[in-house]
């Protein structure tokens, strides 16, 4: 059971922090609960059908291979695990009437990103123990917290312009980015010292977060003193 608690608590305490930043208008909790779950469910079911496809269509020959372990980060696993975010977001979220300011693009894909991060943390956390679950804590779960904040800023401005598509492909780019990134630094491990490329990649990730969550506090559509 302490396992289990520990996988999620890092989970629960991202999700209530992006909701308490939601300074205006805050969503309802019954729609952030169903894009969590959908994230917890139907995504990591989206990403297992790609993975098999990727699999099948990209196969990795040789795990030495810098190129091969490139395009297993960027394609097979970030490419196709955001792009399972993404799919709910777009057709789920978005055109909810509840979705009516730019904020609420990173609530939605902050909590879709997190229902897949709990499922993917339980799995992790129950095989690999205390440590695992520790570790994670800090690196895995606020990547991919700062994966749904990229990607829903960017689809929190499509919902209020008219280059949707533009917008909300940036995002899903932007987040495919930088989680292709982070994975990739760490798939080259037979590379000494090259793991900390990770971690540059994420403390960029949350700063360019913090600010894109500034941003969308500053511009929303409740605030009055704009």
């Amino acid at each position: 059971m302490h396992l289990l608690l520990l996988a999620i608590a890092p989970i629960l305490a991202i999700s209530t922090y992006i909701y308490f930043q939601d300074k205006h208008e805050k969503e309802p909790l019954g729609l952030l609960i169903k894009s969590f779950l959908l994230g917890a469910f139907v995504s990591v079911l989206i990403v297992l059908v790609l993975y098999l496809i990727t699999g099948r269509f990209i196969p990795i020959t040789d795990k030495f291979s810098v190129w091969q372990q490139f395009i297993q980060a960027f394609i097979v696993v970030a490419l196709s695990e955001e792009f399972s975010k993404y799919v709910i977001v777009k057709y789920y979220a978005q055109p909810k009437k509840d979705f009516n300011e730019p904020y609420d693009g990173i609530m939605y894909a902050v909590m879709v990103s997190m229902g897949f991060a709990c499922t993917e943390n339980i799995m992790y956390v129950l095989d690999g123990g205390t440590e695992v679950a520790i570790l994670r804590a800090f690196t895995a779960v606020p990547a991919h917290a700062t994966f749904g904040i990229l990607m829903g800023y960017f689809m929190g401005k499509a919902k209020f312009s008219n280059n949707r598509i533009k917008l909300n492909l940036a995002g899903l780019g932007l987040a495919t980015l930088f989680h292709g990134a982070y994975d990739f630094f760490l798939f080259i491990n037979f590379i000494p010292g090259i793991y900390i490329g990770a971690f540059i990649s994420l403390i960029i990730g949350l700063i360019l977060s913090r600010k894109a969550i500034k941003r969308h506090q500053r511009d929303s559509n409740f605030n009055n003193t704009k």
